[in-house]
């Protein structure tokens, strides 16, 4: 009997495998209290949502995401705009990563900003993210399903169709990208961590965004801060050690209220 899985299942099965695993391994690492940007304590206290409703968030966004993916293969006949077993170059594949990682990101940068600025899809959409002031890997994708949707969903095959790219490419760039994800939210600082040497968009990046002073700042996601910097948006911060251990992410310049 054939029980072979086709890209196309294993590039929707892959990243939520990859999702839970990753963010296990960061919930480890997470009793080390010096790799920490924020106490356990605070990490308690100052969330406005249990655990066990993030769980059942984010359960339900890779629901759906799966769902629509599977609908978008099947539409897309399986190649997006490529032969699903096409032997690429090297350089073929990291144009097509390239491709999807500014898509990906421009994408997500205008939709995020807009969703802070206008106030009712903040306050009935986005502000359900912002319930974790002090963020966690696992809680990397807890959202509402019509920002999941709009966000994660449609940025994603945005990414696929126009980098070209074919399942079997998109496992690894969207398993990628779950990575840098989980890791953005971890609330760590991992010492010679690869996602904090390559990209300034990194864990204490987003941290300041999560902070009550920090939301009309820092939008960039999930790679690069290139619009932030050419939009202005960019909150420049710098990382202290904390008496108690861990560290802090400060803002280095003042804060207005405009």
């Amino acid at each position: 009997m054939d029980f072979a899985i086709s890209d196309e299942l294993l590039g929707t099965i892959v990243p939520i495998v990859v999702y839970w695993v990753y963010s296990g391994i960061y919930v480890c690492l997470g009793s080390f209290r010096n790799y920490r940007l924020h106490s356990e304590i605070d990490e308690n206290d100052k969330n406005l949502v249990s655990k066990q409703t993030v769980v059942k968030g984010v359960l339900l966004q890779q629901t759906l995401q799966a769902a629509v993916a599977v609908l978008l293969f099947a539409v897309a006949g399986g190649d997006g705009g490529a032969s699903a077993h096409q032997s690429s170059s090297f350089l073929v594949l990291v144009r097509q990563f390239g491709t999807a990682m500014v898509v990906l990101d421009t994408w997500q940068y205008f939709l995020h900003r807009y969703m802070h600025e206008n106030k009712f899809l903040y306050r009935h959409v986005h502000s359900l993210h912002h319930r974790l002031v002090v963020p966690y890997a696992f809680g990397a994708l807890y959202n509402h399903p019509v920002e999941g949707l709009l966000g994660d969903t449609i940025g994603g095959a945005l990414s696929f169709l126009l980098s070209g790219m074919s399942p079997r490419t998109c496992i690894f760039f969207f398993s990628f990208a779950t990575m840098k994800t989980v890791d953005d939210h971890c609330g760590l600082v991992l010492p010679g961590s690869p996602f904090h040497f390559f990209f300034k968009n990194n864990s204490a990046y987003h941290d300041i965004h999560h902070q009550l002073y920090g939301t009309k700042y820092n939008y960039s996601q999930p790679f690069f801060v290139v619009w932030d910097r050419i939009l202005g948006t960019y909150m420049p911060y710098s990382l202290e050690k904390r008496k108690e251990g861990g560290f802090e992410a400060r803002p280095r310049k003042e804060l207005k209220d405009d």
